[in-house]
């Protein structure tokens, strides 16, 4: 039976893993990760891997969550992009519409890792974990928030609007991943899905 390497110290091990698991991951989701073959990308024996997770269930559940930090943070450092000097009405539309591009093209590039950020949850998805990111329904929320205050939406079409965003959005991402969507290159599919989110958006801020 292989011994735990030698250069991993206890937490180290740890990290390892769940670093090979999201290796592993990154284009399958789930389905390509199993114990043998995760602590076999580390070097170590599946019996190391119980010493830290219970089961493989706990496992994916560990990877799911880093999954969904990572969306969070490509979501968040595209939001930094954003310029700074712009009006706040302009600046929250853009936010908003840099929120869904962000979102699909994070679906896009690692379509594993999204499945993983979106699977079923054991704890509520409008809490922050400790030490991660708010989580994209939060930041969400935040953004719609922000239109508001700007006078771009009105306080009326506020009460709900995260739910025709939400759907939007991760709707784009499942016809990406799963739909017909797939067939497209990368530059067609976000321009689709740039035009998606601008009607999204006119219907918002439209003035009744």
């Amino acid at each position: 039976m292989k011994r735990t390497s030698p250069g991993y110290h206890h937490g180290n091990l740890r990290s390892a893993l769940i670093e090979a698991a999201l290796d592993l991951a990154r284009d399958k989701g789930a389905g390509a990760l199993g114990l043998r073959e995760v602590t076999r990308a580390v070097g170590v024996s599946p019996n190391a891997a119980y010493r830290h997770f219970a089961d493989l269930r706990a496992l994916v559940l560990t990877v799911a969550l880093e999954a969904r930090h990572r969306l969070a943070r490509a979501i968040i450092d595209r939001l930094d992009t954003i310029a700074p000097g712009l009006d706040p009405a302009r600046r929250s539309t853009e936010r908003l519409r840099t929120f869904g591009l962000a979102y699909v093209e994070f679906a896009q590039s690692t379509p594993g890792w999204y499945e993983l950020a979106c699977a079923s949850q054991e704890a509520p998805p409008d809490g922050v974990e400790e030490g991660g990111p708010p989580p994209p329904h939060l930041i969400l929320l935040g953004i719609l928030d922000e239109m508001t205050r700007a006078g771009v939406m009105a306080p009326a079409r506020r009460t709900g609007a995260e739910w025709s965003c939400w759907s939007t959005v991760h709707g784009l991402a499942e016809l990406r991943v799963h739909g017909p969507l797939q067939a497209l290159s990368g530059e067609e599919a976000v321009r689709l899905a740039r035009l998606a989110l601008d009607t999204l958006i006119q219907g918002l801020t439209a003035k009744s």
